[in-house]
This record gives structure tokens, sequence and C-alpha cells, in this order.
């Protein structure tokens, strides 16, 4: 169906319901290549120019035109916009539709509360299409992330689920392993920085459990759980007998070096974990030692590494730099943030002067003043995603 079909489309349901034209769903429809399986991006934070956010009125006109093209629209990225529970209404209806054609849904920082994922999470319940979606940064809470975790129980087509900075508790962050344990479709799952109040973790007991028994789960995101060393010794329990996992997301947490000897162990040994993050723990010397052990052991997968801000200093990173030497596997490594003297300048500026560290695969670069090296910040990180689902529905998981 051309374009210009889809926004007059648009602007005679507007007038139907007395709906005011947003002239950013109208520039973007305009500009809708007429191709098949194509993400519709209505994101509210455009760094280029200033948009008009979407509301749920705008909401509501855009499902029923994508209602009638369903043969062109296949994903819908509408983040950092202005949605609550209505909105989320909306969108339900759409995704309940038999002709519903949407692959993928990113409905994240909007205004959806327990309500709006009750709805969604009912209308998942019958869709058979939908392969990704991001409600990060909806305030959900724990009632709205137990419908969500209730949906996987019948849910078997759904691939990506991202929940991070939504206000889950413990209760629903149980529930999401419990359901992982027997839910073989969900390849990326983040929760990140719910709100959990124990520190017994009784949530990483749980989480080792389901890595044991699932072998679907590629992508796993904990960021900011609160994670010490004794979390890190029950997810590990789990981690040694998981032959799935490629990317393990452990930042903002509490883990030191004994934290670190144990998933040093897990390097060792899992044939599968190819991407980590650490940044932002506190591993130090020794935590890093282990570590580099851990990456020049032969077998070890692992390519990608950050442990940018671990209060690490120069006998522990000098041991990742010569564990690179070593191993030609690890190709992206992440360190700023920590203590970089003049020895640790010299070790990186070497891996990046004879090409094994290529300065788009770090976050450091080296410079040279009076003949001392010195390491300045560049704006790279480690990725945020492993495993991410096309619009026409393809995997299309990281293989370096």
């Amino acid at each position: 169906m051309a374009s210009e079909n889809i926004s007059e489309f648009y602007a005679a349901v507007c007038a139907e319901h007395g709906i005011k034209l947003n002239p950013h769903i109208v520039d973007v429809l305009e500009k809708t290549a007429v191709t098949e399986n194509v993400t519709l991006k209505l994101a509210g934070n455009n760094r280029l120019r200033r948009v008009q956010r979407l509301d749920d009125k705008d909401v509501l006109a855009l499902s029923k035109c994508l209602r009638n093209n369903t043969r062109v629209t296949a994903g819908l990225n509408v983040r950092y916009n202005n949605i609550t529970d209505d909105g989320a209404g909306h969108l339900a209806d759409l995704l309940q539709e038999d002709s519903s054609a949407l692959l993928s849904l990113n409905l994240m920082f909007n205004n959806i509360q327990t309500n709006g994922a009750d709805v969604l999470a009912k209308s998942l319940q019958y869709n058979s299409t939908l392969l990704s979606l991001g409600l990060s940064g909806n305030k959900i809470e724990n009632r709205g992330a137990m419908h969500l975790a209730s949906m996987l129980q019948v849910n078997n087509t759904l691939k990506e689920l991202q929940l991070a900075d939504c206000d889950l508790a413990t209760q629903s962050v149980i529930a999401f392993a419990i359901m992982l344990k027997s839910n073989s479709s969900l390849h990326s799952v983040d929760i990140s920085r719910p709100l959990l109040f124990s520190h017994q973790e009784e949530w990483a007991v749980h989480f080792s459990e389901m890595l044991v028994l699932n072998s679907s789960l590629v992508e796993l995101h904990l960021g900011k759980m609160g994670m010490t060393d004794t979390g890190m010794e029950r997810l590990t329990e789990g981690l040694l007998l998981n032959h799935s996992l490629r990317y393990l997301d452990l930042r903002c947490n509490r883990v030191t070096r004994d934290g670190l000897r144990l998933l040093a162990k897990v390097l060792k040994q899992n044939p599968t974990l190819e991407v980590i993050d650490l940044s932002s723990n506190r591993i130090e010397d020794e935590g890093a030692v282990y570590l580099s052990e851990a990456v020049a052991w032969p077998g070890c997968v692992l390519r990608e590494l950050s442990v940018s801000s671990n209060n690490i200093r120069t006998e522990g990173l000098l041991s990742l730099a010569q564990a690179m030497k070593v191993n030609k596997t690890l190709s992206h490594i992440y360190i700023w943030g920590n203590h970089l003297e003049e020895p640790v300048c010299q070790a990186f500026g070497e891996l990046m002067t004879s090409g094994r560290l290529p300065p788009e695969q770090t976050d450091v670069s080296a410079y040279e003043v009076d003949g001392q090296v010195f390491l300045a910040e560049l704006t790279h990180s480690l990725r945020r995603h492993y495993y991410s689902t096309d619009s026409d529905g393809t995997d299309t998981s990281n293989h370096l």
C-alpha cells in the first residue's frame, strides 16, 4: 500500500474521531517506504529536531490506521512518548486482531502503569506474532510484572522482553525465573533495577535453578540488582551447567574479588559466554587477576568484557593486558574509570599500536606528552544487546 494512502487513512481516522493531526506521525507516515516489514519509528526523543510526542489519542488513531495496513507495518517504535494505560489498551486491541502483523513493539519510557501492563499481558495470551516487547522505564510495578510473568505460561512466541527500571519487586522477579524454567521461546530478558528490599538475595537462587533448566535464553540483564558475592555464588552454580547464555549483564552491582573468583571458574568451563558486563562493581586488582587467568585459559570463548569503574589498579589492569596477548578471542575490552597509571597506559597503548586492540573496540585512546603515555576516554562502550529481532522476524544474534 502506498505511503500516501497510509497517511491519508491516518488523516481520515483523525477526522472521524475528532483527533488533531500529529505532525510527527504525518511526517513519518509520508516518508515510510513502500515495502513490507517496515518499522514505524515514532520515538519522542529525537535528538536532531523537536517532535510532538504521542499521547493516547494519537495511539488510538495510529492503531486504527495500522489495522488496515498490516501488510506494511511489522514494527512500532513509540518510546519516550506520553502514552498511558489508555494508550496501552489501544495497542492491546491491535495485538488481539487476527490480522495483526506486528513483530516488535517498543514502549520504553512512557507512562504505562499496572493496568496497562495487565491489558498488554492479556492480549499477548492470544497473540502469536509479536516477537519483541520493550516496556523498560514504565512503572508497571510488582502487580503489572506478575501479569506479564503469567502471560509467559501461555505465550510461546515472544523472544525478547525488556523490563528494566519498571519497579519490579522480589515476588515478580522470582516469578519470571520460575516461568523461564519452562519457557523455551524467550531469548533475551532484561529485569535490571528492580526494587528489592531483602538482603537474602532469594532471586539469585531461583535464577540459578532456571539457568540449569533453560536452554533457550541467550541474553540476560541483571544490572542494578544489589547483588553481592553471595548472590554471585548462587548464580554461578547455575551458570556452570548452562550451555546457551552468551550475554550476561551484571553492571552496577556489589560484586567484589570473591565473586570474581567464582565467575572466573565459570569462564574456564562454560563454552558459550561471549559477552560480560561487570562495569561499576568493585572487583579491584585481585578480581581482575582472577578474570585474567580465566581469559588466558585455553578454550575461553569470551569476546567482549567491560570492567570500567571497578577500582582496579596497575596489577589488575596489567594482568588483563597480558591476558589479551595470550587469548586472541577477546576482541573488546573497556577499562575507563579505573586507576590508569603509566605502566597501564603503556601496556594498552602497545596493544592498540600493534593492532591487537582496535580503537573502536575499547573506551580508551593512547596519546603521548613529553615522552609519557596517557590514556584518554572514548565514547565507545559495550553493546547493550546481543540478541535482537529484525522487523522481518529474523534472529539477528550477533556472532563476531
